[in-house]
């Protein structure tokens, strides 16, 4: 038998020896490891195995799902704008184009985006056209900054006279922000280095709005944590009347600098700073003011309460009147302000209120209607998320959707025929369907088919008429149409992903189903299991269970999840059964008490959530062998895998935990503290959340990955679980991928590593086959 990947048969087969030697009363197939152990990335992939590889998923394209692709609505659908090669295929063209009767007009050919003195055309990233259509925004040469590719170069295609110019000046390439239009379509606002900047499109005059007075002053755009955690990077908003730009400012001063640090990249370490506000720690501090375009003195907005210690975490323009409307969040994050704020008084005033014992969630759009005289807001008030109309004026609050269910998220809403719509699924936690309701909160409908079940999400026009339609299943890769609503009317079939549909049919699978388990005092939670494709019920298999647990996403719904799903196929086919539960605390559509009782105590009800589960689908299924029991997760999920193995010892074999958060101090301030409280008034909850704290228990085998360069969960978290594993003499697994990000993706062939450790860590401590 031939080995691959460094997996030699001598240390593989003493391993299991000594690992299985005193279980005399058990039969190892020691065949079935082997070849496990020796196809995990089989170097001559063919194309008509029924077995997946590491490499078919992550080295290749082979099993890539296709999309539409981008597109932007046009103001009254179903004409949509897109990129478009040319025929000559060197470069990108814009097109408006109708799916439905595939007619289609070129208004922006190529060669029309190549600058003076070039010979080959912009390579469009991004593109928007001002209000009129007359000219036509361009963003290219971007960088990234954190998460997106934010920094870049803008340029101004005059779409009449062809003119393409430069936005900027002479500035460094790629080092502008955020380039917007004004309403009127003649200037354009920028971010360069923390400060504000308007270009006159006609003459090119820049006027520079903001002067920093330090590095630590933000104009315009946002720090770390902002970003990060409320979803905000772009930090201002042009006025209706195309006069005055409101923006946020921040104001870094006293926050810690965390450090990563470059090792690899020139002959002595490079240090990279982050202004990194830590759970308790001092926050930015945070105000609006408003600036005439043409510059002059800022008129700063008088937002009552401590800048430091209250979150602004929306803000935007209204008429009728014009004011400018912003939410200010207190630092527990469980009470929310809607104030209207007068831009030349500065005086603010509250239209809005919200509270809840535990948190609430930034809404980040308000979704004007009614000539922005209303807005539609999501409480839960109630026990359930619920849609509510609120007048501007007298604060009046109207619930317009089914007050015995949640309300997911606003999807969209069509005015003149006074329709929302919106996500839920009232019977199945695990789907997701389009309803429609009434804007006087008449006539709930569902609107998704009854026959399409899994899960559906919609990209709903201005207009309301129309909707991109994305469906997938957790075994069905996703199908796109373009529907008419309300009577979701398929008009267009976008893709079908039928290529890939053959494929998967070709391969070997195993059976995939959706549950219930109930763990006791009433509670059942949500999960799926994928069994192996020759699945024997009288068997005993190894399981891994998969596992996010943390309120900021839900892993038991009914989707397609693309190279994750693939992966646990793979190892399906290699004898695992896989298994998934989401715990109470997850943002399930199962009601308010459900997602918040996880309230100060993070990591600990969660994980007696998931062990509850697993002893209860061990009774109910015999063939889990409680003797091989795994499990695994990113992030939160690898916080919960180390609390799995570490507070559950004997139940719990072999955890692999990747860019995870060891100790819930060394997290940023907005995330931990939303869910966590302050740390001085929740010390037990601290303490007992944090996995590192319970190392000592430590009996399985253990595998924690992270990359170095994470600036979400730093790699200190790895290094203080080590100082700690280590103080107790617990021996363990680890892998770091140097300068990677939290993602661990940069660099060829990094997931493929990053998986093929996983995997033959698993198979070597919790091999498969019936023994």
């Amino acid at each position: 038998m031939k080995f691959k990947n460094n997996l030699e048969m001598p240390s593989t087969l003493f391993f299991m020896i000594k690992r299985f030697s005193s279980r005399l009363r058990n039969f190892i197939d020691i065949t079935t490891v082997m070849w496990v152990a020796g196809t995990l990335t089989a170097s001559e992939d063919s194309a008509d195995s029924p077995l997946l590889t590491l490499n078919q998923i992550f080295a290749s394209s082979e099993f890539s799902s296709k999309s539409f692709g981008s597109y932007q609505w046009n103001n009254e659908g179903p004409w949509m704008i897109r990129l478009k090669k040319d025929k000559e295929g060197s470069g990108m063209q814009v097109v408006q184009v109708n799916p439905v009767t595939e007619e289609e007009i070129v208004l922006v050919e190529s060669y029309h985006l190549i600058p003076p003195g070039e010979t080959e055309p912009l390579n469009v990233e991004e593109f928007v056209f001002s209000d009129d259509r007359s000219k036509m925004l361009v963003f290219t040469h971007s960088k990234k900054v954190w998460r997106y590719n934010t920094r870049g170069d803008y340029w101004i295609l005059d779409v009449t006279s062809r003119e393409l110019k430069k936005i900027g000046g002479d500035v460094i390439p790629s080092t502008l922000m955020f380039a917007s239009f004004s309403p009127n379509g003649r200037k354009v606002a920028y971010v360069h280095e923390n400060d504000l900047y308007v270009q006159n499109i006609r003459t090119g005059t820049i006027k520079r709005l903001t002067q920093k007075k330090s590095e630590n002053i933000i104009n315009g755009t946002f720090d770390w944590v902002y970003e990060e955690e409320f979803g905000l990077r772009k930090g201002y908003r042009w006025s209706p009347d195309s006069q005055f730009i409101a923006y946020w400012q921040l104001n870094t001063d006293g926050i810690q600098t965390f450090h990563l640090i470059n090792n690899t990249e020139s002959l002595y370490p490079r240090l990279i700073p982050i202004k990194y506000p830590k759970v308790g720690e001092t926050n930015p501090s945070v105000k609006v003011g408003v600036i005439y375009c043409e510059g002059g003195p800022t008129r700063w907005l008088q937002i009552p309460g401590d800048s430091r210690n209250n979150y602004i975490g929306y803000m935007e323009w209204v008429e009728n009147p014009t004011a400018v409307v912003v939410q200010q969040l207190n630092r527990l994050q469980n009470h929310v302000k809607v104030m209207e704020v007068d831009p030349v008084s500065g005086q603010a005033k509250t239209i809005h209120e919200d509270s809840d014992a535990a948190w609430l969630d930034l809404q980040d759009d308000l979704h004007w209607f009614n000539e922005d005289r209303n807005f539609l807001w999501l409480s839960e008030r109630t026990g359930w998320r619920q849609v509510y109309s609120v007048a501007r004026k007298g604060s009046r609050s109207t619930l317009l959707t089914d007050d015995s269910f949640d309300a997911i998220e606003i999807s969209g809403f069509d005015e003149k025929q006074g329709l929302l719509y919106f996500s839920a699924s009232p019977k199945n936690a695990t789907q997701r369907y389009l309803f429609k309701v009434g804007l006087d909160g008449s006539n709930l409908a569902r609107i998704t088919p009854d026959s399409l079940e899994g899960s559906s999400n919609y990209s709903i026009s201005p207009d309301g008429r129309w909707a991109i339609h994305r469906h997938s299943s957790f075994t069905s890769p996703p199908m796109q149409e373009l529907v008419e609503l309300p009577k979701h009317l398929s008009a267009k079939i976008l893709e079908t992903n039928d290529e890939l549909v053959k494929k998967l049919d070709g391969l070997k699978l195993g059976e995939t189903e959706f549950f219930r388990i109930d763990i006791g005092d009433g509670v059942e939670l949500d999960g799926w299991c994928i069994k192996p494709p020759d699945f024997d019920a009288d068997r005993k298999y190894p399981v891994l269970f998969y596992v996010y647990g943390e309120p900021a996403g839900t892993t038991a719904v009914d989707r397609w999840s693309g190279k994750r799903i693939l992966w646990h196929q793979m190892l399906a086919q290699k004898g695992y059964l896989i298994m998934n539960v989401d715990n109470r605390g997850t943002p399930s559509p199962r009601g308010r008490e459900w997602r918040k009782i996880v309230y100060r105590q993070i990591g600990i009800l969660a994980s007696a959530d998931q062990a509850a589960a697993v002893k209860a689908l061990g009774k109910e299924r015999p063939y889990m062998d409680a003797d091989r029991i795994a499990i695994t997760g990113w992030s939160g999920g690898g916080s919960m895998s180390l609390n799995a193995l570490f507070r559950y010892p004997d139940l719990y074999h072999t955890a692999m935990a990747v860019a995870f958060i060891s100790n819930q101090r060394f997290y940023d301030s907005i995330y931990q503290e939303r869910y966590m409280g302050l740390p001085h008034e929740n010390v037990d909850g601290f303490r007992d959340g944090s996995p590192i704290n319970f190392a000592h228990q430590l009996k399985g085998n253990l595998l924690i990955l992270h990359g170095t360069g994470d600036d979400n969960c730093h790699y200190q978290n790895t290094e203080a679980l080590i100082n700690e594993l280590v103080h107790h003499n617990k021996p363990f697994s680890m892998m770091s991928y140097p300068n990677r990000s939290h993602s661990i993706s940069e660099g060829k062939n990094t997931s493929l590593h990053v998986y093929g450790t996983m995997t033959r860590f698993l198979i070597q401590n919790t091999p498969p086959g019936e023994y």
